[in-house]
């Protein structure tokens, strides 16, 4: 990374973990104006802890930002998370649908709140640790920092996948607009997790060897002990696909399309295949091929560049699914109609549906 200007003041959000330190490292290598930050949410009493940011993070982060010799700060968003981000996710069980809240963190919190207090600091760019690239036409793509001189006349921004395939986070930044992506970095978007844990190692970062976070961050145990806390329960019927009633619910919001397990219905395995909201039935099946469709509708679209419908596309419909081809149809009032080449098993409403052109991100939304 090479300066050609005076050093721009980087604002990285760190996490104690090992890709948003060497994230702070590549920049402060690279001798640009760093500074740390670790934004503190909602968790659930004061014994509890958050996993993005308990203690033990915190001690990490400073850490790093110590052996990398960059301030650091904390920053409080726990009464921000819980509305943007809780509250969404506890509303959206009850509806029967199913929330993406690392989908939300990231547009209202992380690339919302934060940002605009990176920028009261006196921030000219804020960076993660996600696994993503920047698509800029510019010089020197690998920090992909535009010099002010031609910032004026960039060309739109492209968000494109992280070089490794299997940790790939772009699909949680669909929701991102030109303006956010124009004042972000994502310096490990590049490498691989294997590079950048050699990296850290290079670095002499404590955070080396620190394990994946693979659960949403505000829940202890499991989704359904936390929804069970918030939410009343509501018995109805467990029906099969002919409508035989097989046993009782405790309410809708437990379940999600696919589920197998915690069904405890004999003769299994069985599969949630649909919910009716109206009669409070479950609906289930023993055939996989029950949780096939071939269509979907999706609203609440973002697009990061206006496309002209209908287009051809592969298509994420939740974060580990493979890309689907299919064509995406304008179905009016910010919602398309998305037809797959093959059909897809366990389309689930509430989640993403990201649609990817190659590597670009083109935009997303809500399945219905």
């Amino acid at each position: 990374m090479e300066l050609k200007s005076k050093p721009k003041k980087i604002i990285v959000g760190m996490s104690g973990g090992v890709d948003s330190s060497v994230t702070a490292a590549l920049l402060k290598e690279a001798g640009f104006d760093v500074v740390g930050v670790m934004a503190k949410f909602w968790k659930e009493g004061a014994s509890k802890e958050n996993r993005c940011c308990s203690v033990e993070s915190e001690k990490l982060a400073r850490l790093v930002a110590n052996k990398i010799g960059i301030p650091f700060y904390v920053v409080n968003l726990e009464k921000e998370f819980k509305k943007k981000v809780v509250d969404y996710f506890l509303k959206e069980y009850k509806a029967g649908n199913t929330p993406n809240p690392c989908v939300v963190c990231n547009k209202e919190i992380k690339f919302g709140l934060l940002m605009e207090k990176a920028f009261k600091m006196g921030g000219d760019f804020v960076a993660t640790g996600h696994y993503t690239r920047l698509g800029r036409e510019i010089p020197n793509p690998k920090p992909q920092i535009p010099t002010k001189s031609k910032i004026k006349n960039l060309k739109p921004l492209k968000l494109l996948k992280g070089t490794d395939e299997e940790k790939d986070q772009s699909y949680f930044l669909w929701q991102l607009n030109q303006k956010q992506l124009d004042k972000v970095l994502f310096p490990v978007g590049n490498y691989t997790k294997s590079q950048v844990r050699k990296l850290a190692e290079k670095f002499g970062l404590p955070t080396a060897e620190t394990p994946e976070s693979q659960e949403v961050c505000f829940v202890q145990n499991t989704t359904n002990d936390f929804l069970k806390k918030y939410l009343k329960t509501k018995p109805g019927n467990i029906v099969d696909v002919d409508g035989t009633v097989l046993g009782q619910h405790q309410g809708l919001w437990f379940y999600t399309i696919g589920q197998r397990r915690g069904l405890e219905i004999p003769q299994g395995p069985w599969y949630v295949v649909g919910k009716n909201f109206k009669k409070n039935i479950l609906i289930i099946s023993k055939n996989e091929k029950d949780l096939l469709k071939k269509e979907m509708i999706v609203e609440e679209l973002n697009w990061i560049n206006p496309q002209e419908l209908p287009i051809n596309a592969e298509v994420k419909i939740r974060y580990k699914s493979n890309l689907a081809k299919a064509k995406i149809l304008d179905n009016g009032k910010n919602s398309v109609k998305v037809i797959f080449q093959k059909p897809q098993k366990a389309i689930t409403s509430g989640q993403s549906a990201v649609f990817y052109k190659k590597d670009e991100v083109l935009g997303g939304g809500v399945i219905e």
